[in-house]
């Protein structure tokens, strides 16, 4: 993306707000709006947003799993099967004497 031509001012964006918007959702271009000369917000598509905000979401997840692991609070693959195996016989021989 080229911000040279997604820069606004806070006076273009009042002067053309509805063609912005409408851009932004037809096309998922975002603009930074300037005022006084400096950035001070994004206009963006909704739906853009929100994939955005997923992304992030799953960053945290992979950054909060890293830590887990350095700090070494973790459980081997196979263990954790073995369990999850056990509880599955555990509740197949329940549902069986229903």
């Amino acid at each position: 993306m080229k911000y040279s031509k997604s820069i606004k001012t806070i006076s273009e964006l009042k002067a053309h707000a509805s063609e912005l918007v409408r851009d932004a959702s037809a096309n998922g271009t975002s603009y930074i709006i300037t005022q006084n000369g400096n950035a001070k917000a994004v206009l963006m598509d909704i739906k853009e947003y929100e994939k955005q905000q997923r992304k992030i979401a799953l960053l945290k997840i992979v950054a909060i799993s890293e830590d887990q692991v350095k700090k070494g609070k973790v459980t081997p693959a196979n263990e954790v099967f073995s369990e999850l195996n056990k509880k599955i016989s555990k509740l197949k021989k329940e549902w069986n004497t229903k």
